[in-house]
Order: structure tokens, then C-alpha cells, then sequence
């Protein structure tokens, strides 16, 4: 997971604050699928944010769980959670020559 300082984190919120969430996590979790989704718009536009949906939470998945293991899969960081929605940020990796 990739570290991300205070400074940024607000950068990013202010930046998705009033943007509708673009991928969902439905009733079957945190699929292979969905974490490539999330990889592939990370790799656009470093943040994604996700709308984690009620079928989603059951007995043992918290929000904050879910939004984790997205965290962990993706190399991301966690920028914020926030009810069912949290936001990820991955800084674009440095080209080698």
C-alpha cells in the first residue's frame, strides 16, 4: 500500500468531491474483475472512487474492510472512507530507462 500525506488527501477529496462514484461493489464483494476495473482507472486517472452497495455488508464486511483489501489488491492508498463510498489514489509509476 503506497503512502499518501495529508496534504494530498485532501487534494483528492477536494478534487471527487462532486463526482458520482465510478465502479460499485456488488453483492458478490471484491472480485478479480472489479480489482481489475479499479486497476485500470487508477492507472488513468490515479483516483477512483467506489460505492460499496448494501447487498455488499454482510455480517463480517465493514466499509472500512472492504475499502482495505481494494487498498492492499491495487497498491493504492486509502484516501478516505465515507458511509459506503471511499476513495483510492496511486501515484502514476515512474517510466525506467
Amino acid at each position: 500500500m503506497s503512502k499518501i500525506t495529508t496534504r494530498m488527501k485532501r487534494h483528492v477529496r477536494f478534487k471527487l468531491k462532486d463526482e458520482k462514484p465510478t465502479v460499485w461493489v456488488g453483492k458478490d464483494g471484491l472480485t478479480s474483475s472489479l480489482v481489475g476495473e479499479i486497476e485500470n482507472q487508477l492507472g488513468k486517472q490515479r483516483m477512483v472512487k467506489v460505492r460499496i452497495l448494501p447487498a455488499a455488508l454482510q455480517q463480517d464486511n465493514t466499509a472500512q474492510t472492504i475499502a482495505a483489501e481494494a487498498a492492499e489488491q491495487t497498491g493504492a492508498a486509502l484516501v478516505e472512507v465515507r458511509g459506503h463510498v471511499f476513495i483510492l489514489y496511486r501515484r502514476h509509476k515512474k517510466l525506467q530507462c
